[in-house]
C-alpha cells in the first residue's frame, strides 16, 4: 500500500497530497463532532463535514503542497541548522498566521457568511487559533523539516493535523454560533 502511494505521489504529488489532506480534514471534523462535541450520529452536520473535506482538498492540499516545495527550494542558509530555523521561522511568523486566516474566511464563504460575519468569525476565532498554532505547531515543523523527506511532509503534517484540525472545526463552530446567540443590533 506505501509502495502504490509513493509511485502515485511522485507521478502527481499536488493530487495525492491533495486528497490525502482532504481526507484528513473531513476525518478532523468528524472527531470534533462526535468525540469533542459528542453529537452523536443523528446530530452530525454532514454539510460541516462536506465543507472541512472541500477545504482540505481544493484549499489546504495544494496550498500546503506548494508551499512545503517552495520553502524547501528557496530556503538557503550557511548550516543545516539555520536552515531549520529559517524554514520554521518563515513557516510560523508569515505562512500560518495567513494561512489561518483563509481557513476562517474560506470556512464562512463555504457557510453563506456575510462579510460581516466572517469578520467576526475571524474577530473570536482567528486569535484563539493563533496562540494554539504557536503551542503545537513548531515543534511538528522542526521535527518535519528535520527529519522528514519533502514528499511526505504534507503527510506528517496531515496526521497531526487530525487533532488541530478537530480544533479548527470546533472553534470554527464556536465562532459561527456565539453571533448567532447574540441579539440583533438595534
Amino acid at each position: 500500500m506505501l509502495a502504490l502511494y509513493n509511485r502515485a505521489l511522485t507521478k502527481r504529488p499536488i493530487l495525492v497530497q491533495s486528497i490525502s489532506t482532504a481526507l484528513l480534514f473531513g476525518a478532523g471534523d468528524v472527531i470534533a463532532q462526535q468525540i469533542v462535541e459528542k453529537k452523536g450520529f443523528e446530530q452530525h452536520d454532514l454539510n460541516r463535514t462536506a465543507r472541512m473535506t472541500v477545504f482540505g482538498g481544493v484549499v489546504a492540499g495544494p496550498i500546503l503542497s506548494t508551499w512545503y516545495r517552495f520553502v524547501e527550494l528557496n530556503v538557503k542558509a550557511s548550516t543545516p541548522l539555520r536552515g531549520l530555523i529559517t524554514k520554521v521561522a518563515i513557516d510560523q511568523c508569515l505562512f500560518a498566521p495567513a494561512f489561518i486566516g483563509v481557513f476562517f474566511s474560506a470556512q464562512g464563504l463555504f457557510e453563506g457568511k456575510s462579510v460581516e460575519e466572517i469578520k467576526h468569525k475571524l474577530q473570536t476565532g482567528y486569535p484563539t487559533a493563533v496562540i494554539s498554532n504557536y503551542k503545537l505547531w513548531p515543534a511538528v515543523q522542526f521535527f518535519n523539516f528535520y527529519f522528514i523527506p519533502l514528499n511526505h511532509r504534507l503527510m506528517v503534517t496531515n496526521l497531526v493535523a487530525l487533532g488541530w484540525n478537530a480544533y479548527l472545526s470546533t472553534i470554527n463552530q464556536r465562532s459561527s454560533t456565539s453571533k448567532d446567540t447574540q441579539s440583533p443590533p438595534t
